[in-house]
């Protein structure tokens, strides 16, 4: 009897789809077709700089395509301090932190940093718990993982919050806890900034100020509840610039003003 392509619209003979095609309705040469088509678009992204060129670990192509189209997209929905950019921060430091842990699964790594914010779709109060539930709900990882590595996965997303006091419970949550904390002052001071007008509006420049620096100080100062899970990371010497910044009021003001007129533009 065969089967309809709903790309080509034609009916051919059973042997003319693969198991995924099936499914799908799309024979094995529009298949071949799509992957084709989606590695020319992801060749064109990393040669403009919109994708960091993976030079660690292989990461499956496949797995890169389904990020890419389904979980990347969604995080154009948040604030600013958590959109494309972070998300894709993430995956590359994450990926750049494996490369000194040889036994790590470089897709388990790629999957978790992709989904660790997903869950800001429901809010930020639980969103680390919410991210796992996204990933160990998701058909296309329940496809590609054994149920052991999505439990191992769904653990390392609900520990990445820079806010939980305990370890992760296992290495790849270590690795992607340490990537969403990317210690580099200026990146976490536009990073609150921009939290701050997406969330508190009704705060004048001096309010957002304010904030800004009592957030700093809560988070990352000498005091503060962020802690570096691993010693030999970058995050370690650039939180010891950061403790010496939150000192120097005259150039952390001069930072807070050059980076908020440029979150909030022209004005009037």
């Amino acid at each position: 009897m065969g089967h309809y392509c709903w790309k080509c619209g034609r009916h051919l003979a059973n042997e003319k789809f693969s198991g995924k095609g099936h499914a799908r309705h799309i024979c094995k040469k529009c298949m071949a077709e799509e992957r084709a088509h989606r590695r020319q678009i992801l060749k064109e992204k990393r040669e403009r700089g919109e994708i960091p060129e993976l030079k660690l670990k292989p990461v499956s192509p496949e797995i890169i395509d389904y990020v890419e189209r389904e979980i990347i997209p969604r995080y154009a929905a948040f604030d600013k301090a958590h959109q494309e950019n972070h998300v894709r921060m993430v995956i590359e430091q994450s990926l750049k932190l494996a490369e000194h842990t040889p036994s790590i699964n470089s897709d388990m790594v790629y999957v978790i940093a992709a989904f660790h914010d997903i869950g800001l779709v429901n809010g930020r109060e639980n969103h680390h718990k919410d991210s796992r539930k996204v990933l160990e709900a998701d058909a296309f990882v329940k496809s590609h993982f054994t149920r052991k590595q999505i439990v191992t996965m769904g653990r390392a997303v609900e520990d990445h919050r820079a806010s939980n006091q305990k370890k992760p419970r296992n290495g790849y949550g270590l690795l992607v806890a340490e990537a969403d904390r990317f210690i580099e002052p200026e990146t976490i001071i536009r990073r609150t900034i921009q939290y701050g007008l997406a969330n508190y509006s009704q705060l004048n420049r001096a309010g957002h100020y304010q904030r800004t620096i009592e957030h700093l100080n809560e988070k990352y100062g000498p005091k503060g509840y962020l802690k570096v899970w691993i010693p030999w990371s970058d995050n370690s010497k650039n939180l010891k610039k950061l403790h010496a910044l939150l000192t120097d009021k005259p150039q952390i003001e001069d930072i807070f003003n050059r980076i908020f007129d440029e979150e909030i533009g022209p004005t009037e």
